[in-house]
């Protein structure tokens, strides 16, 4: 099953020795991300880019939007010299362009026996686990943007509000497919107690 992970070995676009092709950046090997099973057999799934897509198209539309905005009032109301402050937000849009790509490739998710894993994070890695005994709702929600670019959320709820959790920017079809496993393991185990 592809996941659209750049992180998947066997993925149309990863070079034999592990390393991804980056449009950010030079071909590297993904700093503390395992290419493969772990050793306790721990499948990892990435999100699609689908949603990386979607996150740069809108930083690309905002940020534009303000540096047009800045560009025009200050070239009106104070001259045109000040209107160079408009290359501030493409400045940052760069920088964004970097981070929301670092970001993307930090998320993602495992199925365990017991638990699901979600992983996330550059700088403060996050790692959550999900017990399925402990879900008391798995809900999947789309909202206009999202619907535009075929993605889909799924939002895991628990007793205990702090190990609540989500999985963004999957396709429809997996998060339908991930909501019915958890809410059938969930049932499962929640029997069980």
């Amino acid at each position: 099953m592809e996941t659209g992970s750049p992180r998947d070995t066997d993925a149309p676009g990863t070079e034999p020795d592990g390393t991804t092709p980056d449009r950010d950046g030079p071909d590297r090997p993904e700093p503390g991300i395992p290419d493969g099973p772990e050793p306790d057999g721990t499948m990892w799934k990435g999100l699609p880019p689908g949603l990386l897509r979607m996150r740069r198209m809108l930083l690309v539309l905002w940020l534009g939007l303000l540096a047009a905005g800045t560009a025009l009032l200050l070239g009106l109301l104070a001259g045109p010299a000040w209107a160079a402050f408009a290359l501030l937000p493409l400045a940052l849009t760069a920088w964004g362009w970097v981070l929301l790509g670092r970001n993307w490739r930090s998320w993602r998710y495992a199925e365990r026996a017991d638990d699901l894993l979600i992983s996330r994070g550059v700088l403060w890695h996050t790692v959550t686990v999900v017990p399925y005994g402990r879900m008391q709702l798995v809900e999947v929600t789309s909202g206009p943007v999202e619907r535009h670019f075929g993605l889909a959320s799924v939002q895991l709820h628990t007793a205990a509000a702090a190990t609540d959790a989500t999985v963004p920017g999957l396709h429809p079809a997996e998060a339908e497919r991930l909501r019915d496993r958890l809410t059938e393991l969930g049932e499962a185990r929640s029997a069980g107690l």
